[in-house]
This record gives structure tokens, C-alpha cells and sequence, in this order.
């Protein structure tokens, strides 16, 4: 569950309750106005990318060449692309490699600079010459004590919401898509992967390995992993890379992956992606997962040793056909992504590890949507589903929002017209728009035209304008109810006078201690935290989810014990939104916030950037 996260928001007026994205052309043709590209996609749009590209561990650099093959609609002079700290050498014409001018534009905060390029009325192939910089957000470079064998380097890319312009040169939006082909020559101990429709299995001799992507997909999308990874099959279609220390526990891990494939069919159709695959990557990895189209990417915070938190994989996969089948136009949209792949989750959770397990995650994603929405304030325009990013970092829209309260709208509509008439109209929209980039505004018209069909009634009940364009929780909310969980609750008003004694075999899944933690009461004392710790061993035996959440009421009652065991899980991991969690309970103290800053000191080398950002903004 990738960037589940706040940064530091820029407040934005809400100017006006619905945003136009869309305009028309003369022709009739729709176009969506993205104000996170430089790029003028209406008048030329690239259409496929061969890519040819060397990565240098010595230098940290990615040099090569990108070809992009384009429809300059307007026959014009001009093609626009987005770029953003790379060093843009030369820039050629056509198969005959004709040299053209080239002009960087002014730089944006967050955006980079706009790459304005000369073309002729008929070109058709444009040839940019380039290398990244130390400074491209978008690739982590790990010396090999970063990485969980620690003895070879690793590289990975993060390309959402517009960090791909730091290590390619593209027109960086989600509304454009593209296929790829792509050649990429790796030092011969190492092996490169992507996110393509076919990737290798094993190193071969040359360093040298080539990848397709035949699916039209956006820039975001784009994704690159090298590394000493090995690869262990599932199942015909399914399998995990990871490096060798790690494979056989991850493969264990996932056992479930092509079970999760067909359970997702059966509810929304075929997958259309050939074959689907997991990545896990070392700790410096800054979000859960990342929907990466074949090759999921993957946090190694997932291999807990039960398979209690492969929910997540549900989540990832899910984007297969909300994100990456039918994806957000811009990042103002991002709810169809989120709130959209979110429900896809639950209910592929559902049908894998059973109905009372849905229901306690269903209570938990109601907390989560309550929580963000008090941290937030319920009049703030960034608790709104369609959200206005204007002149901000984009990835100020990717906080627990989109997820929890798209889920929480969608589960309306559900109850509106129950689940099988929902199901069978979720399954036609992903048909309707498969490989489309869509806005929020197209949905509404898909959903009036294909299931509210002028029932004012229906209408009235659902609210998709108050769910989507105000701030805020509207009265129609579905209950979250798990009699599971509600036994907890009764556990939590009478432990204090019962004692702990016993109550490990009681709450006993992940989901379950989760829920026990987050309702301990707010004056719990250390001595308490003891004795709740000498019975569940959550310090030192929880897993990455476990400890997360029990580190919250450990810091916020001066629990000392679980001190060390805090910073060695601050400093381990990259994991923004759980550190996100931590850092802000620290920073409430005056004592709390010294701490955060040495911890900071010692694991901010190995955070991602983004990470980085993130803690930065609390930290001041």
C-alpha cells in the first residue's frame, strides 16, 4: 500500500467546489488539462519509448539515449517534455539522427523544467541523449551494507506521482501513456529488472538485458530494479524476485499470490498483464508496494513468517485493474486509483482469508478515515476526494484519504444497489476504460449513465457530489461492524481490573493485536506496558505492523523499555508512513522531538528521499 502518508501540506483556497480539467477541442476531442506536465500532449504526444541505457554504480549515473516515437497532432514546430536534473546532451531527428535545437524553460519547484525541443510538421522520432544526476529523486542508490545480503549494490526507481523526468526524459503525466521497448546494460555480477511484460530469471554473461512493455502505460509506471536478485516461481504466472538471502522466505511468504490472480479474476475479469510478479526490496524502499505493471515492488516489512500481512500484496495487485488498467488522469484524481484499488483489496482479502477477517479490516480502513479526517479538520479541502493540487508538490495528494474515504464511497454505492448489481458495473467500468487515463468528472458520467440512469431516489442516496467535491465524512457512511472486534472491545474495558494474564490466547491474529493496541487506554502507565509486553512480546517478537503500532503508546507513556527497540526500527526501515507515525508522536514532547532529530542524524543516509522530505517537514 504504497505512500500512505501526509507531507506537509501548502494549503490551497478551495477556489471552487468543482475543478474543470477537461476542455474541448474543435474537433470534439476531449482534453485533459494536467498542471503537474510542462508537456502540451494536444498538439504532440509521445506514443512508444526505445529506450538504451547504461547504469553506472561507480558514478551513480543512468547516460544512454531515449527515442520516443510521437504524433505531432498539430504539425507543429515544437514537442514539450518534462525533465528534471538530468543533463540533456544532445537531441537528434528521425531514424538519420538529424541534430535539432533543444531549450530548457525556466524551473518549477518540485516540476523541473520544461524541455522544448524543435520538430518539423512530419516528424515522428525524437532522439534525447541524457544522464541523471546525483540528484534524481526518483533512484535510490545503495551501497551494498544497505541491502539485506549486504554484499553487492542495488539501484531502484520510484517514479509517482512526477519523479520518472528524474531519470527519463518523458511527458510525465498520467494521463499520457506509451509501450517501451528497452536495452540495459548492468555490471555482469548483476541483474536488471522492469516493469515489463516479460522479464529475465536469471543473470546472463553479457550484462546486457532487454525488456518489453506492449501495454500502453504512463510515465509513472516506468520502473527499473538492479541488483543481485534471483527469481522463484509460484505458480505458471506468478513468482518473486528478491536477493538470494531472501528468496525462499519471500517465496514462502507469497505463497498465496496466484490464488489472490484468480480471486481477482473471478470478481473483475481477466488479467491482462501476462504475468505477475513481486519484487522485494531492501529497507530503504520508502512505501509498502508500488504497482509497478508486471513487477509489483514490495517492502521487505511484508515478510512477517506467518503470511499475516500479505493483505498488502491484495492491495498491489489490485492496481492491476484500478491504477494501471484504468488510471487517474491527473493527480488531482487520484481516488480512482486509491479508493478504487482499496475496495478491489478488501475484497479480494475477502475471498481469500474469509469474511470475519474483511469485517475487522473493514472497521480498521474506518478508523484510518477517521483518524485523517480529525488530523486533518473535516473542513479541510484536502479531506475532499477530488482535490486541488494546483501549484503544489502532487505528492501532497497521496495521504490515507484517496484510500479510505474512496473505499468508504464506494462501499455506499454497494449498499445502494447491493453487491452483485456493484460488482457486475465495477467489472463493465474496467472494461469501459481499460488502458485509459480518466478524470473524476468521466466517472460520474460513467456511473449516471450506467447505474444511477436518472433514478433521483438513487441519487439522493448515494450523494457522489458531497462524497467527492466537499470536505469531510457525509451522513450516508456504511457502519463497520467485526463481532471479532467487538469482543476486544469488551476485553479493553476490564483488562485493568482482570489483568493481561491469559489474553494472548484470546487476541491472537495480526488484525486482532492491531485493534487491542490502538484502543489501549491514553493513560496507560509503563507498568501496564510491562505487563501487556511480558504477555504478548510485542517489543520484541511483533511484526513490522505489530511494532508499529505498539511503538505509538510506548512513546506516549515514557515505556523505556521498548526505547531501544524504537530507534533500531526507525533507523531499519525507509517505511515513510510508519515513520511518519512515529516522528509525530515523538515531535508532541519537548524531549520526544531531541530524540527524533538524533535518531534522524543516524538513519537519514539511508532513507529515500522522499522520506527525507517527509520527516524534515515534522521535524520543523
Amino acid at each position: 500500500m504504497k505512500k500512505i502518508f501526509l507531507l506537509t501540506l501548502f494549503m490551497a483556497a478551495m477556489a471552487c467546489q468543482k475543478k474543470e480539467t477537461t476542455k474541448e477541442t474543435d474537433k470534439g476531442t476531449t482534453i485533459v488539462t494536467d498542471e503537474h506536465t510542462f508537456s502540451k500532449p494536444d498538439l504532440a504526444v509521445v506514443k512508444h519509448l526505445d529506450l538504451d541505457i547504461k547504469v553506472d554504480f561507480n558514478t551513480q549515473t543512468i547516460s544512454g539515449k531515449a527515442s520516443w516515437l510521437i504524433d505531432n497532432i498539430s504539425k507543429g514546430n515544437e514537442i514539450i517534455f518534462d525533465e528534471n536534473t538530468l543533463t540533456i546532451t544532445k537531441v537528434t531527428l528521425g531514424d538519420d539522427e538529424k541534430e535539432t535545437k533543444f531549450e530548457l524553460g525556466s524551473e518549477v519547484e518540485f516540476h523541473g523544467k520544461p524541455l522544448h525541443i524543435t520538430i518539423e510538421p512530419n516528424t515522428t522520432k525524437v532522439n534525447i541523449y541524457y544522464s541523471t544526476t546525483k540528484d534524481a529523486v526518483a533512484l535510490q542508490w545503495l551501497n551494498p551494507q544497505q541491502t539485506a545480503d549486504k554484499k553487492k549494490p542495488f539501484l531502484f526507481s520510484q517514479g509517482e506521482s512526477i519523479w520518472s523526468r528524474t531519470w527519463i526524459p518523458c511527458q510525465d503525466s498520467p494521463g499520457v501513456r506509451f509501450t517501451y521497448n528497452a536495452k540495459v546494460t548492468v555490471p555482469k555480477d548483476l541483474l536488471a529488472v522492469m516493469s515489463a511484460s516479460v522479464n529475465p530469471q536469471q543473470k546472463n554473461d553479457t550484462g546486457v538485458y532487454t525488456f518489453k512493455q506492449d501495454k500502453a502505460i504512463p510515465s509513472y509506471l516506468m520502473a527499473i530494479a538492479v541488483g543481485d536478485i534471483e527469481f522463484q516461481s509460484i505458480d505458471n504466472r506468478t513468482g518473486v524476485y528478491a536477493e538470494p538471502s531472501l528468496l525462499k522466505k519471500a517465496a514462502w511468504e507469497f505463497a498465496e499470490l496466484g490464488k489472490m490472480v484468480v480471486a481477482a479474476e473471478k470478481l473483475y475479469g481477466p488479467y491482462r498483464w501476462g504475468r505477475y510478479d513481486v519484487l522485494v526490496l531492501p529497507p530503504s524502499f520508502p512505501y509498502g508496494g508500488m504497482e509497478n505493471p508486471n513487477l509489483t515492488f514490495l517492502t521487505p516489512g511484508v515478510i512477517a513468517g506467518d503470511r499475516s500481512l500479505t493483505s498488502l500484496l491484495a492491495h498491489e495487485l489490485g492496481h492491476s485493474w484500478s491504477g494501471n488498467l484504468v488510471t487517474n488522469a491527473t493527480w488531482d484524481d487520484i481516488w480512482l486509483n486509491e479508493g478504487f484499488t482499496t475496495y478491489v483489496e478488501h475484497r479480494i482479502g475477502e475471498e481469500i482469508f474469509g469474511v470475519k477477517e474483511a469485517k475487522m479490516q473493514d472497521v480498521l480502513t474506518r478508523k484510518d478515515l477517521d483518524d485523517n479526517i480529525e488530523e486533518y479538520g473535516a473542513t479541510n479541502p484536502d479531506t475532499r476526494l477530488k482535490v486541488s493540487l494546483t501549484n503544489r508538490n502532487p505528492d501532497d495528494g497521496i495521504s490515507q484519504i484517496p484510500y479510505v474515504k474512496g473505499y468508504n464511497f464506494l462501499k455506499v454505492i454497494e449498499a445502494a444497489v447491493g453487491r452483485e448489481k456493484f460488482d457486475v458495473f465495477i467489472k463493465n467500468y474496467f472494461d469501459a476504460h481499460a488502458f485509459k487515463s480518466i478524470t473524476t468528472e468521466d466517472f460520474i458520467k460513467y456511473l449516471n449513465e450506467n447505474l444511477i440512469k436518472g433514478d433521483k431516489a438513487l441519487a439522493d442516496k448515494i450523494k457522489a457530489d458531497e462524497w467527492i467535491y466537499k470536505p469531510g465524512v457525509p451522513s450516508n457512511i456504511t457502519p463497520s461492524v467485526s463481532e471479532d472486534f467487538t469482543a476486544i472491545d469488551a476485553i479493553q474495558k476490564s483488562w485493568r481490573t482482570t489483568g493481561v494474564k491469559g489474553l494472548s490466547q484470546k487476541i491472537k491474529s495480526t488484525t486482532e493485536k492491531q485493534h487491542f493496541i490502538d484502543y489501549l487506554p491514553e493513560d496507560v502507565t509503563p507498568k501496564e506496558m510491562a505487563e501487556i509486553d511480558a504477555e504478548f512480546n510485542f517489543t520484541k517478537g511483533g511484526n513490522f505492523v505489530i511494532k508499529r503500532q505498539w511503538f505509538v503508546p510506548s512513546i506516549r507513556s515514557h515505556y523505556t523499555v521498548a526505547y531501544p527497540a524504537i530507534e533500531q526500527f526507525m533507523i531499519g526501515t525507509s517505511r515513510t508512513g510508519s515513520l511518519m507515525t512515529l516522528y509525530k508522536e515523538l515531535v508532541k514532547t519537548s524531549p520526544g522531538k531531541d530524540w527524533a532529530k538524533k535518531i534522524f542524524e543516524k538513519a537519514k543516509s539511508g532513507y529515500h528521499a522522499t522520506t527525507v522530505q517527509a520527516v524534515e517537514g515534522v521535524l520543523k
